[in-house]
């Protein structure tokens, strides 16, 4: 083992540990991950409260690479079984592996779920994406669904310079339907109006999305009943853990360890010495201790501003002053476990005890700071220590590290945001049975301030030749999880080839349609 190389891993989120693997499995190279956190997982990791599990942010196992989704499947196979919750109201509209495990007999298992998420406004469910249906012009009543149709109209006749996501969003969607159901979830996001902001976040993560397509589905419906290329859609279903997105993250840094790698826990970075062409060390606060390290390659999934920052005075001025000054979102997730809720399932999807059918909800009303509403029963039941009589939710905030919210105590918060949610009609805080509060930092790197310079800091990190950027974080880029093992996977081929190029890795997630549609055959 003297004799091989080894690369230091910046992070246990999904990036790192598919780096980790793909390193130990395909090279000679020997990866050592560093976790700042006592967890496995990033953002991807599940809290466990009183026996009640939390997924921070909600992980749809949903992938359109093969290689993604060869990776889930050989750590966790599909159900071959019902799941608890299908045996009680007797499902059978789940495509389950032949030979896959049971869920009521075994952990390590994909649970196939369905997928739905709907918009809160008004104190009434809207589609998401909005869709032309007669229910979402009732919801929305006349006078305002006269002003949705003439704002699209002429939205798609007079285009606005699509230089902010405001207009991105007017010119798919029209003005009265933006000021509707984009700004202020939007700004509760990022803190900033979507005036403000770089486009080039819609077109990540709206990308083909807009009511042109809504409206082409309706008028051709009828004549495609026998094509074989019908309109796109959104997944119907998705995969996900049993126990949430940690269990497969942290069975991973399991077989990592297995095969000779290492996972040190409680180790952050904070320091890296270069001489601007390789990383020569990183200085580590390891469980307390102070130490030097060294690799022959370096994976970093750290924030952008972290890693430029502690590279000292090395970093050209102008490029430091870009990557220390990108912008930053920081969550808070409540979790609250509550006998029942108020909102009803008016849908025509079974659930057991009837509760709404939704992973999660979009919080659009204008008089409360919540951003979202996972409802993890139906994540997965096995989540939820008594799922049959009482209802698990996470309420989602996004916050900047220092603010008002954030430096709340748990207490306050946990009163705050449960006070949000009867205040608009989904709760009544008497059904509150527990509660907990986790905070996150750096959750969603900004597409805002100094954004607009990040090409100066990409091309210097490129130059450093034992160094590979990957992940959210280590991009700046808002990936979806599966893009961030993507990342991962380009930057071993990329370390393996010895090339000197970049541009693999940051391809990744540039493709210019929507992450969840499928192509209907």
């Amino acid at each position: 083992m003297e004799n091989k190389k080894t690369a230091i891993i910046i992070g246990a989120g999904p990036a790192g540990l598919c780096a980790a693997y793909n390193l130990i499995t395909e090279t000679d190279v020997i990866p050592i991950i560093l976790e700042e956190s006592d967890a496995i997982g990033g953002i991807s990791r599940t809290i466990e409260y009183n026996g009640n599990r939390m997924d921070i942010g909600g992980h749809r196992f949903f992938s359109k690479s093969e290689e993604v989704n060869e990776f889930w499947a050989k750590f966790m196979p599909t159900q071959g079984a019902p799941s608890k919750d299908d045996i009680i109201l007797g499902t059978t509209n789940k495509k389950l592996s032949e030979s896959g495990p049971d869920p009521e007999k075994e952990d390590e298992v994909m649970l196939v779920r369905n997928r739905v998420s709907r918009i809160y406004y008004l104190k009434k469910f809207f589609d998401y994406p909005i869709s032309l249906k007669l229910k979402t012009f009732t919801n929305m009543g006349f006078v305002r669904t006269m002003k949705a149709g003439f704002g699209y109209v002429w939205s798609a006749v007079f285009k606005k310079k699509e230089d902010s996501l405001r207009n991105f969003y007017i010119n798919r969607f029209g003005r009265p339907l933006y000021e509707m159901f984009f700004e202020d979830y939007t700004e509760k996001l990022w803190g900033v109006n979507p005036a403000n902001i770089d486009p080039s976040w819609g077109a990540q993560r709206v990308k083909g999305l807009s009511l042109t397509k809504a409206v082409l589905a309706v008028i051709t419906k009828p004549f495609k009943k026998n094509s074989k290329n019908v309109e796109t859609s959104l997944i119907e279903q998705y995969i996900y853990p049993k126990k949430g997105p940690g269990q497969l993250w942290e069975k991973v840094a399991e077989e990592v360890e297995k095969l000779g790698g290492k996972v040190i826990k409680n180790c952050a970075v904070k320091t890296l010495e270069t001489d601007g062409k390789e990383i020569l060390s990183v200085g580590v606060v390891n469980n307390g201790k102070e130490e030097t390290m060294k690799a022959d390659y370096y994976f970093s999934t750290m924030p952008i501003k972290d890693l430029v920052d502690g590279m000292g005075s090395v970093v050209p001025e102008d490029v430091h002053n870009v990557a220390v000054n990108l912008p930053y979102r920081d969550f808070i997730t409540v979790g609250l476990l509550v006998n029942k809720l108020k909102i009803k399932n008016e849908t025509k999807i079974k659930t057991v005890g009837n509760i709404v059918p939704d992973c999660w909800i979009y919080i659009q009303e204008r008089d409360v700071k919540i951003g979202r509403l996972q409802v993890f029963n139906n994540w997965s039941p096995y989540m939820v220590k008594d799922f049959e009589n009482n209802v698990w939710i996470g309420l989602e905030y996004f916050c900047n590290e220092g603010d008002e919210l954030w430096n709340m105590e748990d207490k306050d918060f946990i009163e705050f945001a449960s006070g949000e949610l009867e205040k608009i009609g989904v709760l009544d805080k008497a059904d509150i049975l527990d509660s907990t509060r986790a905070r996150v930092k750096k959750a969603y790197p900004a597409y805002f301030g100094t954004y607009a310079e990040f090409d100066k800091v990409r091309n210097y990190l490129d130059g450093i030749g034992n160094l590979y950027c990957i992940g959210r974080n280590g991009q700046h880029r808002y990936n979806n999880m599966d893009h961030s093992m993507m990342t991962a996977f380009e930057a071993v081929r990329t370390l393996k080839r010895g090339d000197a190029s970049r541009d693999a890795i940051w391809n990744v997630n540039t493709e210019k349609e929507y992450h969840e549609e499928k192509k209907e055959n």
